[in-house]
């Protein structure tokens, strides 16, 4: 049974029939840690051959923005990486355009994409179940308790923790694919980009043949919000 049948079957993070999705295993196992400063997290690099994509014209985030599901996507990412006066915030980075463009315009196989979509609904149908709202218009601190809450099923752990890659990715990768806007997350990281950057119509995905990536990956972790407190 392919992972977007499964999904369609699943009605809630704790649904005992989810399994972690064969395109989020086969990314945990090639993983190849490198241990930060602080020892919190692990950063990998893993190739990955895809084809190149044929673009199409790409919508734009503005007329999506306030719209399910990514009315609900841009509120988890802000709260993942809130603004900080240690390093850029999700908004900051433009991880929400980071994020759009991956779903609109990168080869991302379609059963990520699914999980995605799928876990804004059952993020939701968790805070309406417990407080009546959906997620987006919850206080800050009911979104921590709720995100919380979810990370401890195993599909609340890989949806929160997938995302938490792309903010990562959005830092990291060149400004042409939506994030790290004029190289903020460069700046603070203090890191140079290589050169020559990518340019419009010579990203990976616009490349004839196959083209080898890399990923940007962190370690599963068991508090996706862990040793941050809020007030």
């Amino acid at each position: 049974m392919s992972n977007i049948s499964l999904l369609s079957r699943i009605q809630t993070f704790f649904d005992a029939k989810y399994q972690t999705p064969s395109w989020l295993a086969h990314k945990l196992s090639r993983r190849a840690a490198l241990k930060s400063a602080a020892g919190a997290v692990a950063l990998t690099s893993m190739p990955i051959m895809l084809n190149a994509k044929t673009l199409t014209a790409t919508p734009l985030l503005a007329d999506y923005l306030d719209k399910k599901p990514w009315i609900t996507l841009n509120a988890v990412l802000n709260h993942l990486l809130p603004a900080s006066p240690t390093g850029p915030s999700a908004a900051e980075l433009n991880a929400t355009q980071y994020l759009f463009n991956v779903v609109h315009e990168q080869p991302t196989e379609q059963a990520e994409i699914e999980f995605i979509y799928k876990g804004v609904d059952w993020l939701n149908g968790y805070t309406q179940s417990q407080v009546k709202q959906n997620f987006e218009l919850l206080s800050d601190q009911n979104k921590e308790k709720m995100l919380r809450a979810v990370s401890r099923s195993v599909a609340g752990d890989n949806w929160i923790n997938n995302l938490i890659n792309y903010l990562y990715e959005a830092m990291l990768s060149p400004p042409i694919y939506g994030g790290n806007p004029n190289g903020i997350g460069w700046a603070w990281l203090e890191h140079r980009g290589g050169y020559p950057l990518p340019k419009m119509g010579n990203r990976y995905y616009e490349l004839p043949g196959q083209q080898p990536i890399n990923v940007v990956n962190i370690q599963p972790i068991n508090s996706l919000i862990a040793g941050r407190t809020k007030s």
